[in-house]
């Protein structure tokens, strides 16, 4: 059994694990006490922040939730920029991520949102650091959206984006007994399930593949053209096997699937044997940031949450009630 499946339930290996999460759950109740007490501060920017994060370890779709609520803001108008950890990348650094970074370097998330979105993008290990950088670089900004950071609170918000996925909260329980960083219900602005099944209130996200795939160059072809062709078709996301089924409901025949752990670097890829000539080699648009580098020809197939309107007319009279700040 997974240590995902572990979490799902309250079976034995979760009760040996319960202790530390009452540890783990006293560590993170002082560190929130720490900051209402103001013995660690808390830095408000002075534009709104948008926070989209989760409770749950693992990946819920924060990043596709992300991109939907830059394109949203740009479509109203507004010059938005994001700020991340830059999970999984070398080194602790301040930076904006560029066009050609090496997403070893930024993370590749964040080389996903600024080449999918535009949008400027700061990572460093302290979001707020990066919230900083990002408006001394580009003051025309109205609003900031943090890819994740729900705990870290250093980073003062107007907006608190919660996102789910089927496995709801789990077993209830926190780490390591269970999936959850914090304990829920806890306060929240606004809570969007990206699943098919949720598992309690909140609005809905419907997820989806793009009609199209594209390649380094640029290039688009239609999805169904590819459909007939074999194809290889890999992942390094938290659940390949959704984006693997999913490309089967759109008619593409996979003579194999590759399930690789969530942001794998690709440093070391070869193309395997099984995509050899004819075969058309078919990836997730988050691993594309990386394997281009090793297979410009492969085909990266974006992957869509479509949050429904009312969460974006939410969203947008949460911020219209932001006092002061120029996103209003």
């Amino acid at each position: 059994m997974s240590v995902q499946d572990t979490w799902l339930t309250r079976g034995l290996k979760a009760r040996v694990l319960w202790p530390l999460a009452l540890l783990y759950g006293a560590l993170t109740a002082l560190r929130r006490l720490s900051y209402r007490l103001g013995w660690q501060a808390t830095e408000r920017m002075d534009v709104p922040v948008i926070v989209v994060g989760n409770v749950v370890t693992g990946g819920a779709g924060k990043t596709p939730v992300v991109m939907a609520v830059v394109r949203h803001l740009q479509q109203r108008g507004l010059r938005v920029g994001v700020v991340s950890r830059g999970y999984g990348r070398r080194g602790k650094d301040c930076r904006e991520v560029q066009l050609d970074s090496n997403p070893a370097a930024v993370g590749d998330e964040p080389a996903l949102i600024h080449k999918s979105t535009g949008a400027p993008v700061f990572v460093a290990a302290r979001r707020v650091e990066a919230a900083r950088a990002l408006l001394a670089a580009h003051s025309g900004t109205q609003v900031i959206v943090s890819d994740d950071g729900l705990q870290h609170l250093a980073l003062g918000r107007d907006v608190e984006i919660c996102v789910f996925d089927d496995r709801g909260i789990g077993n209830g329980w926190l780490l390591p007994a269970g999936p959850l960083r914090e304990h829920w219900p806890r306060a929240c602005d606004l809570v969007l399930h990206t699943g098919s099944r949720p598992a309690f209130g909140g609005f809905i996200a419907k997820r989806a593949l793009a009609d199209h795939a594209v390649r380094s160059d640029g290039t688009r072809v239609p999805l169904a053209a590819l459909v007939g062709r074999p194809v290889v078709a890999l992942a390094a996301i938290a659940k390949p096997g959704a984006f693997f089924e999913m490309l089967r409901e759109r008619g593409l025949t996979l003579v194999e699937t590759l399930a690789l752990p969530d942001h794998h670097d690709f440093a070391h890829w070869t193309r395997p044997a099984s995509a050899g000539a004819g075969v058309v080699l078919v990836c997730t648009e988050k691993d594309a940031v990386k394997l281009w580098r090793h297979a410009p020809e492969a085909w990266a197939v974006p992957l869509l949450f479509d949050p429904e309107p009312a969460f974006f007319a939410a969203l947008d009279a949460k911020l219209s009630s932001t006092h002061g700040h120029q996103a209003a």
